[in-house]
């Protein structure tokens, strides 16, 4: 185990004995001067972001006031972690989607969007820190981190990871080591060192009644060398004595005013306190509406899974439901289907409610067509499905409610067609929920459902190749709402498809301004970057993309390539080989890996890399080329020649391949199929010099006897 060196700067984790014992140890390392005090990351104080907004909300006031632009570059990710904060900055990115009215959801933040948050959140606070006049490396130590909500574990890892300890040197603490299977473990090896913890010894016990109060007082995180006789004390109690206290806490954290401990502390004691059954209850509902609207989908599965318990689902199905539809919802964004899945059922075999059932219909059909492994999907099960809520919705009472509903499910079914093969059927019934909603809701109802709609209409046009049409939609959708990334960053794509690369790059860089750290917006524009000849501008975005996620394999086999376009080699293979790390049958690394060690004479080392390849992906004709090459150097031009005549099949109109295959036929003596090869490739090329040198001297030279 790789231990710390008190004087030496670095990253560092402390586990093991009691927070005050972990604290004791600290006292005694030569650590930079703090810049916070101790930030608890328990998830049970706050929910989601416990640590980043104890950080967040300890920077910004201070910042507002040197350097306001610094904020609103991050104000998406700060006031989703602080909403508290919006009393002094206001969110100047708003969408239809953040803005909706709860009956009017139908869109929903992606799962990554938390990774996305927490890379903005790292760079903010990266940012700040010489903003706030700091003449050296600074401290921040993190208490709890072993029971941190996944957002926490995430931005932990991430400023870990991102941020140099030499500037901001970050110690994790805690009893146990974090999860194995979450995000900052696997940082934990790579990025720190072991700062061993002795226990230190016990403070003088206190009064039961003082002991129980200091329990709860602590929301049941007391951690010191009375905590043990603090929990006896609290467990001795009464009930309604225990009860009597958390609500007593639960008056004071109301008091306190401040949102997200309504997503923690308060729903905590609630749940213990004397009224769980209605008070606790309204409290989670409200902190998993919030959560659902704001993308933190694993804390809505702990606030629904929470709330369920404390409902009889067949004596009040209605709050049963609210909680169960939250609960499906996340559940399918996370990809636990079966899970979602059983919810649906539970809920049909509760309620006899229509509206219930077209939900569950529509939902698990939805798991059938969108979120189920491939091998578990059935597109003819989810239409069926979506057939009954249509019917359904069609026989509903009021004119807002059944036109809006009715478009929601046809909505749907237009996915399952075009998952089917059908998009002309698929473009129909979302023209046909567009010209409804028009015809039958004012302007201002349902106006994000009507902008879903346009947007997945333009998809659709995309598919069928009516770019033009499609073009005309993403105007619609980007005028109704100017602040949503992904509009741009879809029209940028069509625009690249349409050869039109300056207002491509202009909406790429629109999607970056107006969306937290976003790896695929600068992974697309940094493919168009270096199409169009800007080497170090695409150099610089692939670079980004691996900085925000170290696993995004197509940035590292596009940065290799620039690597070796630039002739250095030990850069190409580092790429290739982290790469292979993540994935070992990539065919393209492998490719890029048999470059590099061409490149360097490795002609064994070389052709095994390509063979790895080529038997990963029969048809790379990068691989194929580029093994006829290694297999020419090594002597063997016919076992070249095959590679090369493969990799012609496969792209018959690439002037080089057939430029280098007329080269091998001249060397095995086949002068005519040499002479056809470089007469096709001085028509695909014709302002290539070689070529046309070649083929003059080929047709001047003398044909063999």
């Amino acid at each position: 185990m790789q231990q710390a060196d008190p004087a030496v700067p670095g990253h560092r984790r402390a586990y093991g004995a009691t927070r005050h014992d972990r604290a004791a140890t600290l006292d005694t390392c030569s650590l930079p001067p703090r810049l916070l005090p101790t930030v608890d990351a328990h998830r049970r104080l706050r929910g989601p972001y416990t640590a980043a907004g104890a950080v967040v909300r300890a920077l910004v006031p201070e910042v507002l006031t040197r350097d306001p632009d610094l904020l609103r570059r991050h104000d998406i990710e700060i006031l989703s972690v602080a909403p508290e904060l919006a009393s002094i900055m206001p969110n100047s990115r708003q969408t239809l989607t953040s803005m909706a009215l709860p009956t009017e959801r139908t869109r929903y933040y992606a799962r990554l969007r938390t990774r996305r948050i927490s890379n903005g959140l790292v760079e903010f606070v990266r940012d700040a820190l010489p903003v706030l006049g700091h003449d050296g490396p600074r401290c921040l130590v993190v208490e709890n981190t072993d029971h941190a909500e996944v957002t926490d574990e995430e931005f932990l890892a991430t400023l870990v990871r991102r941020v140099d300890p030499g500037t901001l040197t970050v110690v994790l603490c805690g009893t146990e080591p974090p999860d194995p299977d979450g995000d900052l473990a696997p940082v934990l090896g790579r990025h720190t060192t072991v700062l061993p913890v002795t226990a230190a010894g016990t403070a003088p016990p206190a009064g039961p009644e003082e002991a129980a109060w200091r329990w709860v007082a602590a929301d049941g995180l007391l951690d010191g060398p009375d905590a043990e006789a603090a929990l006896t004390a609290y467990e001795a109690l009464p009930t309604a004595e225990r009860a009597a206290l958390h609500d007593r806490r639960a008056a004071q954290l109301r008091e306190a005013a401040e949102f997200t401990l309504t997503l923690g502390a308060l729903p905590y004691h609630l749940e213990r306190g004397s009224a769980p059954e209605t008070e606790a209850v309204a409290a989670l509902w409200a902190a998993s509406d919030h959560c659902l609207v704001n993308g933190f989908y694993p804390a809505v599965v702990d606030y629904g899974r929470r709330g369920l318990a404390l409902v009889d689902g067949r004596a009040d199905t209605r709050q049963w439901w609210k909680f169960a539809v939250q609960l499906g919802l996340a559940l399918s964004i996370l990809s636990r289907t079966k899970e979602a899945e059983a919810v649906y059922d539970e809920a049909r075999l509760l309620s006899t409610d229509p509206v219930v059932h077209m939900a569950c219909a529509y939902s698990t059909a939805m798991l059938y067509t969108r979120h189920n492994d491939p091998a578990d999907r059935d597109e003819k099960k989810a239409k069926a499905l979506l057939n009954g809520a249509i019917a359904t919705a069609s026989l509903l009472e009021g004119r807002v409610e059944r036109a809006f509903q009715s478009a929601f499910y046809k909505n749907g079914r237009a996915l399952v067609e075009v998952n089917l093969g059908d998009p002309q059927e698929a473009l129909r019934l979302v023209t046909e929920c567009v010209d409804d909603l028009d015809a039958k809701l004012t302007p201002d109802e349902h106006r994000l459902h009507r902008s879903v709609l346009k947007n997945n209409r333009a998809r659709v046009y995309t598919g069928l190749g009516r770019l033009d049409d499609a073009l005309a939609d993403y105007a619609i959708v980007i005028e109704e709402d100017p602040n949503h990334a992904e509009h741009y960053l879809e029209r940028g794509n069509l625009l690249r498809r349409l050869g039109r690369t300056e207002e491509a790059l202009a909406d790429y860089a629109r999607a970056i301004r107006l969306s937290p750290p976003f790896p695929e917006i600068y992974y697309n524009r940094g493919d168009l970057r270096l199409s169009a000849g800007d080497v170090d501008g695409a150099l610089a975005d692939f670079s980004y993309v691996i900085e925000q996620d170290p696993e995004f394999v197509d940035a590292y086999i596009n940065r290799a390539g620039i690597h070796l376009e630039a002739g250095d080699t030990a850069a190409a293979l580092a790429d290739a080989r982290t790469g292979l790390r993540l994935e070992p049958d990539n065919a393209h690394l492998h490719a890029a890996v048999g470059q590099a060690l061409a490149e360097e004479g490795d002609l064994a080392g070389a052709e095994a890399a390509y063979d790895r390849a080529v038997a990963g992906d029969p048809d790379l004709v990068s691989a194929l080329s580029g093994r006829a090459g290694v297999r020419y150097d090594a002597g063997r031009p016919q076992d070249a020649l095959e590679d090369l005549c493969r990799a012609v099949e496969l792209d018959p109109k690439d002037a080089a391949l057939r430029y280098n295959r007329a080269f091998l036929y001249g060397e095995t003596g086949s002068r005519p199929e040499a002479l056809a090869d470089l007469e096709l490739a001085a028509v695909l090329d014709p302002e290539d010099a070689d070529i046309a040198a070649a083929l003059t001297a080929l047709r001047e030279s003398p044909a063999a006897p």
